[in-house]
């Protein structure tokens, strides 16, 4: 069977669903992938998939722009004539899926989130319509929490019996395995993740300026990833200053999470934020927002705490909070957090009822 894929970042899909696309190919079938590519091209062509580039802008609402990509999706499928599609991210679901429906090709979306797109009321009826259109005959809809899948049903974008919830990616408990909880006096807290207003990144930085305040060189607060344009002057400034320790973008996050004592999450929206997976997974206690697609990811005040979404001052507290545990206490809570993990979101068990409902 010949299966393709269609995503907007070669990176993401690497990262938390190569071990899918593994399990397609070790199945028989022949899969392709189309994708803007930003890195592991050759990691996929090695694994045995056909990789075909294609130009995207992600965040762009320009209507020629995405007119383009259209015909460019039209002309892929043509061409490459799949048996089926899946397809990730808000413009493959709704473009891609729109062809599919038209060509008569099986699709299967996955809606990752419901992002900035449905905070914005008019973008929202927008994309709410868009969905409406292009979902009403994909053959599953994959989501990473209940909380998003409600969303699409009770506002009729699909029906019932297209949703499926999984548990996000999964975490791969081999990669990812427990870690020895640091013994340090200096307390780590860590964030990984695209430096941004939605990640809640304006409210870690008032809760490490107080921390440092409070704690001075006792507390270290470590930051992983990229940064968007607009935080560049903060995050230099902060970085000199010793509020924060930045470290740039990483491929492989494991040695940083492995020095840290807690991951920080205080973000707006999630699909399924991969980042506390990945942190309880090695035994790291986490403080997240009390939002769908994180508070599904820890065991409230037994492997981590839940904050307010937006509120600088729940934040700071619960840090705080944590700061003044024992080390015995930070540490139950990280065991705790890995055995969460391995419970309820071991990636092969994520896999296998994904490929299932693939093939139905």
């Amino acid at each position: 069977m010949k299966i393709m894929v269609i995503t907007n970042h070669s990176y993401m899909l690497y990262q938390f669903r190569r071990e899918l696309i593994q399990k397609l190919l070790d199945e028989g079938n022949e899969v392709t992938l189309v994708m803007p590519f930003v890195g592991h091209e050759q990691d996929f062509k090695e694994m045995g998939c056909t990789c075909i580039p294609i130009e995207m802008k992600r965040r762009s609402i320009n209507p020629f722009s995405d007119l383009k990509l259209m015909k460019d999706y039209k002309k892929i499928l043509l061409e490459e004539k799949p048996d089926k599609v899946i397809t990730y991210s808000i413009k493959p679901n709704i473009y891609s899926g729109m062809l599919c429906r038209h060509y008569k090709i099986p699709y299967y979306a996955n809606v990752q989130g419901l992002g900035s797109a449905f905070e914005r009321r008019t973008l929202a009826m927008c994309v709410s319509i868009l969905y409406k259109r292009a979902l009403k005959y994909a053959k599953r809809v994959f989501f990473e929490n209940q909380g998003d899948a409600n969303v699409f049903t009770n506002n009729r974008l699909i029906k019932l019996n297209q949703a499926c919830v999984l548990h996000g990616a999964g975490v791969n408990l081999d990669r990812y395995s427990y870690q020895k909880y640091p013994q340090d006096d200096v307390i780590h807290f860590i964030f990984v993740g695209r430096i941004m207003k939605e990640k809640g990144i304006d409210e870690l930085f008032y809760t490490a300026r107080k921390m440092k305040e409070l704690y001075g060189e006792k507390v270290i607060f470590d930051l992983v990833g990229f940064f968007e344009d607009e935080y560049k002057d903060v995050v230099n400034e902060l970085n000199e200053q010793g509020i924060i320790s930045y470290h740039g973008f990483q491929e492989d996050v494991r040695p940083f999470l492995t020095k840290s004592h807690c991951l920080l999450l205080p973000s707006y929206h999630e699909g399924m934020a991969n980042t506390i997976l990945e942190a309880s997974a090695m035994g790291r206690p986490v403080i997240v927002s009390n939002i769908t697609g994180c508070k599904e990811g820890i065991i409230e005040d037994k492997s981590g705490y839940l904050v307010e979404a937006k509120n600088k001052q729940s934040l700071f507290e619960k840090v705080e909070q944590f700061y003044q545990l024992s080390s015995n206490e930070k540490e139950k809570m990280g065991v705790t957090a890995r055995k969460f993990m391995e419970k309820e979101f071991d990636k092969t068990t994520v896999v296998e009822t994904t490929y299932k409902e693939l093939m139905l």
